[in-house]
């Protein structure tokens, strides 16, 4: 589609290329919004990861191997909000890529790094949470804090690979192999063996080992739920049942919300790679891929604010009691001043 100016006459990303892609033009008004939009978006995302961070790291109390997974999460996601979120912003709304065929390729290898990244942390979690919540006298044993460093720095390595070797593969840094694209242009260029194990390895395994640990871990939730309501009815215990019961339930809730949360943003995403990218619409790819995105400014609040230490840890940063000696031992899980 030619945006033109006023004037009828097109805008070029570069004018003075004859291999140039055209400009797309936009009023001051939505050019200012959309800027104003997508910074507090990305500011949001990095703001809440960071908070994760600094929780985590700061803390003690908070070295264990769940954290550890929740720590790597956020470390992807904060990147996401601080490198890929500007640079894809400005990509939309400038829509030229003013970078070149080198830079676009390292963003592309970026950008899929810290999804991948980001993905296999879930799944890492996934599989901490059926061990503690299925497997309860085994967790100590079997996740431990060394382990679970070395599990992070693996799949870390492999998504570094993984994705570099996407890139490489289909031309990103031989502008030669990239002939129907125009200049100032940034865009997916996958074949379709790529398409199909990226699809293999970046989605369909991840999402049956998510879907099945946790539909597992429900149903051992639901299970204890109904036994502590039998011992209830016949009166062996009342208050530690109750508080139990509220508990089993609430982990049960969150557990439904995770998995929603995650078919929401990344399902849809996916069969969009299915299909031909000429099939779908600018609007609908730009709308998936952002859903991807803002996964990573909605996992803190569902992985960490849904813990009672975060919030208390929070009020101990915003309030710069972090800064105090000696608070890194602080007891956060009994510490309410």
């Amino acid at each position: 589609m030619a945006y033109e100016t006023e004037d009828h006459e097109t805008q070029y990303c570069f004018p003075a290329i004859n291999s140039s892609c055209i400009k797309g033009k936009r009023s001051r008004h939505e050019y200012n919004i959309m800027y104003v939009f997508f910074s507090l978006l990305s500011a949001w995302t990095v703001f809440l990861n960071l908070l994760v961070i600094i929780s985590i790291s700061h803390f003690k109390k908070l070295h264990t191997p769940t954290n550890l997974l929740i720590l790597s999460l956020a470390v992807a996601d904060l990147f996401v909000g601080l490198i890929v979120m500007p640079v894809e912003a400005t990509k939309l709304i400038e829509t030229c890529w003013y970078f070149g065929d080198t830079y676009c390729g390292l963003f592309m290898a970026i950008t899929g790094l810290l999804l991948s990244a980001s993905l296999s942390n879930l799944v890492l979690i996934a599989v901490d949470r059926y061990m503690a919540v299925c497997h309860p006298l085994l967790y100590p044993q079997k996740i431990t804090t060394t382990k679970t460093v070395m599990s992070i720095c693996v799949f870390w390595s492999c998504c570094t690979t993984y994705n570099f070797a996407i890139v490489i593969c289909n031309g990103y840094f031989d502008p030669s192999h990239r002939t129907d694209v125009c200049y100032g242009e940034c865009i997916a260029m996958i074949s379709s063996s790529w398409r199909f194990t990226d699809l293999a390895f970046s989605f369909l395994f991840p999402s049956i080992v998510i879907i099945t640990v946790y539909l597992r871990i429900f149903y051992v939730v639901q299970y204890q739920v109904k036994v502590i309501n039998s011992l209830m009815k016949s009166g062996k215990c009342v208050i530690e049942c109750s508080v139990r019961r509220k508990s089993e339930s609430k982990a049960a809730l969150t557990l439904g919300i995770i998995v929603t949360v995650y078919l929401f943003c990344w399902i849809p995403y996916y069969i969009l790679t299915l299909t031909e990218i000429t099939v779908n619409t600018f609007t609908t790819v730009t709308f998936l891929t952002w859903t991807l995105y803002i996964n990573s400014g909605l996992n803190p609040l569902i992985y960490a604010l849904f813990y009672r230490w975060f919030k208390i840890s929070v009020k101990y940063i915003l309030t710069l009691k972090i800064l105090e000696p000696a608070s890194s031992v602080m007891d956060i899980f009994t510490d309410y001043s």
